[in-house]
């Protein structure tokens, strides 16, 4: 990573979009993707030192750089992901200076759970609870819901 290795004294946050299925970049994905910029902007505000956005077929990337301690960005990021109306569909990784990813667990926060049951998120992927069909209309609903409602 060598946003790491120019600013060893930062904190790199990854944002991606979860969008289950091929298809990875939509019309409900760049509008979860804004949604998560914004809530970036907002929580992390005068700590941002450098964002990049990625729009990519592949799906949306951005990769900021924040001036907080890694455990404190990790706080905040999963704070973000539990508390937005959209915050399931963000995966926002908190990346420590030897490159791997914070856990969740390293800050006290519970694993993340489905979209459409109360289990473990893991748990219902490898398990294959949930026809893809499911989330993705799920995911439509909960989309379009927070268009609609302009939050």
């Amino acid at each position: 990573m060598q946003l790491l290795r120019d600013h060893p004294n930062e904190t790199l946050l990854c944002l991606t979009v979860v969008m289950p299925g091929a298809v990875k970049r939509n019309r409900l994905s760049l509008a979860v993707a804004r949604a998560a910029m914004e809530a970036i902007r907002v929580e992390f505000a005068d700590s941002i030192t450098q964002m990049e956005e990625r729009d990519l077929e592949t799906g949306f990337e951005a990769y900021v750089l924040v001036s907080l301690p890694t455990l404190e960005a990790k706080q905040t990021a999963c704070r973000i992901e539990e508390n937005h109306p959209l915050g399931r569909l963000f995966d926002i990784d908190v990346i420590d200076p030897t490159g791997s990813p914070v856990p969740r667990s390293a800050v006290g926060a519970q694993p993340r759970r489905c979209l459409l049951c109360n289990n473990e998120a893991r748990f219902c992927m490898r398990n294959h609870t949930h026809s893809p069909e499911q989330i993705q209309t799920h995911i439509a609903e909960i989309v379009e819901a927070y268009v609609h409602d302009g939050i």
